[in-house]
């Protein structure tokens, strides 16, 4: 014997008839404090302090950083022996 129930209702009716509070109320006032400090920190975001903290070492960092990049991507030839390439044997 299968039984299958179908009930259409939206979340709110689900909670009101299984006797759930609603806390709507709540989660409304807790996303406006969210919001309200994300304002905040979004406002005391100072471009040259997030330079300074990303690149430590100024330009200097920069330029290392960049080196290593290249060196990363440099000539395929050069790459270290026992790596890639097989061979007949």
């Amino acid at each position: 014997m299968k039984v299958k129930i179908e009930i259409d209702c939206t979340p709110e009716e689900a909670r009101a008839f299984f006797g759930m509070p609603d806390l709507s109320a709540a989660h409304d006032a807790m996303a406006k404090g969210m919001e309200a400090r994300i304002a905040d920190a979004v406002g005391a975001i100072d471009a040259e302090t997030l330079l300074k903290t990303w690149l430590p070492g100024g330009l200097k960092g920069f330029e290392a950083m960049q080196k290593a990049f290249w060196e990363g991507f440099g000539d395929p030839g050069s790459a270290p022996k026992g790596r890639g390439g097989g061979g007949a044997g």
